[in-house]
């Protein structure tokens, strides 16, 4: 099965023709590397990869050995040599501009102390998951909500494969990856923090609850989750806060990013696993989190909560609209009572339903039931369709 990531490849390619630097990142193993050398082969470039000792010891003496560069520079895993951004800020601002530098990171700035300092106003940052439903297509959703979107889980020749790819990458990630970022916690701690948040995925995130769960401090958790979130394998999303005159939860959800990895954790290990599972409805949630982040800037995505149950898996701001989005794992959603107390408390512009059938349909006039698919077209493209007669 040959998977094209046309969209990641041209947002990459424009960011490089706006910014001097563009970070590429994502979790390990997503396909970063694949689609630089893509890139790469379309152009003068030249490829540093941090993991090999030999492109680590070249680098060493990086004024020396990138200054000389001309056209496209790829530098993979540049977490491991950090001080490298303030040499990057260096060449980005010489003028006449002479290169070009796209970097590939596994762990967010937030964990690399000073990046985005060091290169404020001169790079691009493009977040990178595993593979979308855009790109394998709509009829193999089910496949993709299973193994998750990591290629080689995705593209393994049977369940067992799969499973084996993703036990084999949390080994790997929690023994080796965490470690060469300088951070030292205890794996196995680490592996139980990973795995308890997996049995509360898409749930109010309580720290105190699982640090006590854990025998750790609050303060520990936190850290924990500050850690699993930089390194792109769990997501926080924030409540929306509005002066609505309400009791508004105010922590924030905590989701596995790729389901493949949620499954792993939750003991699922192929689709009758996946169907009979307590957790069904939260994977689904998840997976349209998910695609929904695709054509969503992650600081325009909400949830909304209040004490008294009523509750939005999703608010999106879109210009001056919120809308609101549901994940319901039924053939045939049917408008509830929450629904229409959230059109009221927000004055949605809309609220769509994602479920995963075929067909669109309205549920209310200001409700429609969509299918995953349809999230590919983008906010606008979802309103649009809404006004076609």
């Amino acid at each position: 099965m040959n998977i094209t990531r046309t969209a990641l490849h041209r947002q990459v390619q424009a960011a490089l023709k706006r910014s001097p630097v563009v970070a590429l990142l994502g979790p390990r193993q997503c396909g970063k590397t694949t689609l630089a050398r893509d890139i790469a082969r379309t152009r003068a470039a030249t490829f540093f990869d941090l993991e090999r000792p030999a492109d680590r010891s070249r680098l060493q003496e990086g004024e020396l050995t990138l200054g000389s560069l001309t056209g496209l520079v790829v530098i993979d895993e540049i977490q491991r040599q950090p001080d490298l951004f303030n040499l990057l800020r260096v060449l980005a601002d010489r003028r006449p501009r002479r290169a070009r530098f796209l970097i590939l990171g596994s762990a967010s700035p937030d964990l690399v102390k000073g990046v985005s300092e060091t290169l404020a106003g001169r790079v691009a940052f493009i977040d990178m998951g595993g593979f979308s439903l855009d790109e394998v297509g709509a009829s193999h959703l089910e496949r993709l909500w299973v193994r998750g979107g990591f290629p080689r889980s995705y593209l393994a020749r049977n369940a067992a494969d799969s499973v084996s790819w993703r036990e084999d990458f949390v080994r790997t990630f929690l023994e080796r990856d965490i470690p060469q970022l300088g951070i030292q916690v205890p794996a196995e701690h680490l592996r139980r923090f990973w795995s308890m948040t997996a049995h509360y995925h898409a749930q109010i995130w309580n720290g105190s609850e699982i640090a006590g769960s854990l025998g750790v401090g609050h303060p520990t958790a936190a850290r924990y989750l500050d850690l699993l979130c930089g390194a792109f394998v769990l997501r926080r999303v924030p409540p929306w806060h509005a002066n609505l005159g309400k009791r508004l939860v105010k922590s924030p959800k905590v989701y596995v990013r790729d389901s493949g990895l949620l499954h792993y954790f939750l003991g699922i290990r192929d689709r009758h696993d996946l169907l009979g599972h307590p957790k069904l409805g939260a994977s689904w949630e998840g997976l349209v989190l998910e695609e929904l982040l695709r054509v969503v800037s992650e600081r325009d995505i909400h949830f909304y909560s209040t004490y008294s149950g009523a509750e939005c898996d999703f608010v999106v701001r879109s210009g001056v609209d919120l809308l609101g989005f549901e994940a319901k794992r039924s053939d045939a959603p049917t408008l509830t009572r929450s629904m229409r107390v959230v059109l009221d408390d927000l004055r949605l512009k809309h609220l769509f339903v994602v479920y995963p059938g075929p067909a669109t349909f309205p549920l209310h006039e200001k409700v429609t039931a969509i299918p995953m698919a349809a999230l590919s077209t983008g906010v606008a493209g979802l309103l649009r369709n809404l006004r076609r007669p």
